[in-house]
């Protein structure tokens, strides 16, 4: 197979890659140095691996490296910085959610994407959000209180932003 150059906009960040049609988006962003995307089962069952491409929340082990040429792409490093974190990444480390680390960046970008289309979503549809996401240490009690203080945190600082 001959490689394809393609164009990753990854956080931010345009990467220019030779590769072949079979490469996944994991692959290349794992190649690329994004870390923080997981290779935790490479069929689309753990959500490891979450991304957001063009807003909407993939398992970059499903995508083929071709399908996201040009298209936005956020992993949960780009979301926030270690000085400035994305208030879901504060409210991850504040409730304790992040224990093992392995499904947190996976986590955290399905819950982008769900609080990306509902602020204010009810237990029922944090769990529906994240029932693609394995986690092995929580039992996912953390991961919600998280994924609620976070809506709470987003709610309180859209009303002052409307208020000054």
């Amino acid at each position: 197979m001959q490689p394809k150059i393609i164009t990753l906009n990854v956080n931010g960040r345009q990467h220019h890659a030779a590769l072949t049609p079979n490469v996944t988006l994991l692959q290349a962003l794992r190649d690329l140095g994004y870390t923080d995307v997981k290779n935790g089962c490479a069929k689309g069952d753990c959500g490891a691996c979450a991304v957001l491409m063009d807003g909407k929340a993939v398992n970059s082990c499903l995508v083929l490296a071709w399908q996201a040429d040009g298209a936005e792409i956020t992993t949960d490093a780009g979301l926030g910085t270690m000085e400035y974190p994305h208030l879901l990444q504060e409210a991850f480390a504040d409730t304790g959610a992040a224990q093992c680390g392995y499904c947190t960046p996976g986590m955290i970008i399905a819950a982008k994407a769900l609080l990306d289309r509902n602020p204010n979503p009810s237990e029922e549809e944090i769990r529906t959000a994240i029932s693609g996401n394995l986690c092995r240490c929580t039992g996912y009690s953390q991961i919600i209180q998280a994924i609620q203080l976070a809506s709470e945190r987003m709610s309180e600082s859209a009303n002052q932003r409307v208020s000054e």
